[in-house]
């Protein structure tokens, strides 16, 4: 990560001072960016006595002395005990050293004084929604958190190649679901962030899409704050909306159609009457095409329906197929369609052979 301060710490003297998680993670992404710490505190958190055999850091097991400033390049201070900031901050100043102080203030969550036993400090679980796949769509606000995080427990479909560069001092767990696979159940990935957060962890859970938009994000929030764990929801560019836009397609168009409908296809779709002038979105229904087409065929849809099949939205190798509701089985089984993909149904599918906003190659076919 690049510190707010704007400075290159690769190779330079950098002294810690506190032994709490804040001061743990510091040190983490210091480390990361190459910094050479000293690290000064009687007692470690736990989550910060994992680092000390990292290269590049050396544990000094005592309060704070003012010589340790010695041939320090910047400071970073931790601790809650207000005589003790003060000292710190005042020896720093002396010796024109640059001191950077956290927000803490005294409280049962920190550790009140750096002679006294370090207690945990809560974790947090953030639900971020990483967007439909272009690293670039993911907000602001969800970047930030993903390059505090200590852990991030991240789905398949979302933005995962920032992770290296935007998130190295990370943990990762990958939970990612496919098709007939599921690495953890969701029961276990609930428990995983609960777990993780108890350890005084900042915890983001990285989802595609938007986390509320059969993310099962409502779940993940409800299990957390059963459990006594902060958590906060960061919105993402849902990709029920933003993938048919990349292929062309407005979900709404004022000549065409005023409303839309989005629905995973593994539920009833008898129960989704056609309305002329509506957009039918369906998630996760490539494998069930078929008989989906046939559901909504016998539910009142006109045959000749168009119907655009877009793979892997907002990726190099996006892919869009039009065809009628009554062919569209047969021709994506020739072109070989294959999840992830989102499936629109309604007059404006066919817009997508007439429109491009793809961000990377689109091939299209069509047929009827």
């Amino acid at each position: 990560m690049t510190y707010p301060l704007g400075l290159n710490l690769a190779g330079r003297a950098v002294l810690v001072v506190g032994g709490g998680p804040d001061a743990a993670r510091r040190t983490r992404s210091l480390l990361a960016e190459g910094a050479l710490v000293d690290l000064v505190a009687p007692d470690l958190h736990d989550t910060l006595r994992d680092l000390t055999s990292s290269p590049g850091l050396t544990w000094h097991e005592r309060a704070f002395r003012p010589d340790d400033l010695g041939g320090a390049w910047l400071v970073f201070l931790h601790v809650s005990d207000s005589a003790e900031r003060e000292r710190v901050a005042l020896a720093a100043e002396e010796r024109r050293v640059l001191c950077v102080a956290d927000d803490a203030a005294p409280g049962p969550d920190r550790a009140a004084d750096t002679r006294a036993p370090v207690t945990q400090e809560p974790g947090t679980v953030a639900l971020v929604g990483g967007g439909p796949g272009d690293p670039g769509l993911l907000t602001v606000r969800g970047r930030q958190l993903l390059a505090d995080a200590d852990v991030i427990v991240a789905d398949r479909l979302g933005p995962t190649d920032l992770l290296p560069e935007l998130a190295r001092h990370a943990r990762i767990i990958d939970v990612g679901k496919r098709a007939g696979y599921h690495k953890y159940t969701q029961d276990r990935i609930n428990e995983t962030l609960v777990e993780q957060a108890k350890l005084g962890l900042r915890v983001v859970r990285l989802k595609g899409g938007d986390p509320y938009v059969f993310g099962r994000g409502g779940e993940e929030v409800e299990f957390c704050r059963a459990h006594g764990v902060a958590t906060q929801v960061v919105p993402g560019v849902t990709s029920a909306i933003s993938v048919p836009a990349a292929a062309g397609i407005p979900v709404t168009h004022r000549d065409m159609t005023h409303g839309f409908t989005v629905i995973t296809a593994h539920q009833q779709l008898r129960h989704v009457p056609y309305r002329d002038g509506h957009t039918l979105i369906l998630m996760m229904g490539v494998r069930g095409l078929e008989h989906n087409a046939e559901l909504l065929m016998a539910a009142g849809y006109p045959a000749d329906t168009p119907v655009a099949v877009v793979e892997r939205g907002w990726t190099p190798t996006q892919r869009t197929t039009v065809a009628q509701l009554d062919t569209i089985a047969c021709v994506a089984r020739e072109r070989e369609v294959t999840a992830p993909a989102v499936i629109v149904v309604g007059r404006v599918a066919a817009l997508a052979q007439k429109s491009c906003a793809t961000p990377g190659p689109q091939e299209s076919a069509q047929e009827g």
